[in-house]
């Protein structure tokens, strides 16, 4: 699933192609659970005419305001990606949803396992407002962090994963994250240490800056990999510290990487630098 890097390399790429105020000359859904508000026909019908003021992120969502002042919100999920293409390409399949503009282009909505959707509203904080704060922003402090920690008797890497506690980490970066702080993604948040949650709040932007750097992180080759909207793979993979590394020597004591299970996620540690 994409992460905060992934998406905001999708959301940069779209502001480089000069999407911003070109007409909406159409939209058409060929995969109707894809929109998930209002009715397929709705949607087609307030996106006609309409222009994009502003392509943006807000955690795992790509967020697209318009001219009208409603608000376009693209939830990737496991598998989806965006192609911008000519209108004569033919279409491939798994394209779901395609909004063509009067340039002759079309941005089409590709999504292999079809868990993404779509809301186009005139309220997106019915939405958004559910999520936590986003950790490369300056209001997100440690001691916000540590606010947030002590509230919870939840384990460390089921917290992180939680959109509702920060906005925008998924499995990769967590996994990341933890490893640079020291810290055992079994570790009870609340339990953690004033210089720990320090360690931690370096650790969170560190590791999302390089995912960032490097365009995001693509790990193999198949439909559901991660491919920004020009279909460039990311290059971060070769920056992992422990993320699917189990069997190599750790980074930073050369102990085996081994592979758990927490919260029903697959979850890569170095038993040595993260101890529970």
């Amino acid at each position: 699933m994409p992460e905060l890097p992934e998406v905001q390399t999708i959301v940069n790429d779209l502001n480089a192609v000069d999407l911003i105020g070109v007409p909406i000359t159409a939209a058409t859904v060929f995969w109707a659970r894809t929109i998930a508000e209002p009715s397929p026909r709705l949607f087609c019908k307030r996106l006609k005419g309409r222009r994009f003021t502003a392509i943006r992120r807000r955690g795992k969502h790509l967020v697209f305001e318009t001219d009208d002042e409603q608000t376009m919100l693209l939830h990737l999920r496991m598998s989806g990606r965006l192609h911008l293409v000519a209108a004569a390409a033919p279409r491939i399949k798994h394209e779901h949803v395609i909004i063509q503009f009067n340039d002759n282009r079309q941005l089409r909505f590709h999504d292999t396992r079809k868990f993404g959707r779509i809301h186009l509203n005139n309220d997106p904080t019915r939405i958004l407002a559910r999520l936590g704060p986003e950790p490369l922003e300056k209001d997100f402090t440690v001691k916000v962090l540590a606010g947030r920690l002590r509230r919870h008797r939840r384990r460390l890497k089921p917290l992180l994963l939680d959109q509702a506690f920060v906005a925008g980490l998924g499995n990769i970066y967590v996994d990341e994250a933890l490893w640079d702080a020291k810290l055992h993604p079994n570790r009870i948040a609340a339990g953690l240490s004033a210089n720990e949650v320090k360690a931690l709040h370096r650790a969170i932007p560190r590791v999302l800056k390089r995912g960032l750097k490097n365009l995001g992180t693509s790990l193999g080759t198949g439909e559901t990999n991660f491919y920004s909207v020009g279909r460039h793979r990311g290059r971060n993979k070769d920056q992992l510290r422990v993320f699917r590394r189990t069997d190599l020597p750790c980074p930073r004591c050369g102990t085996t990487i081994e592979r758990i299970v927490v919260g029903q996620r697959s979850t890569h540690i170095c038993n040595r630098c993260q101890k529970i």
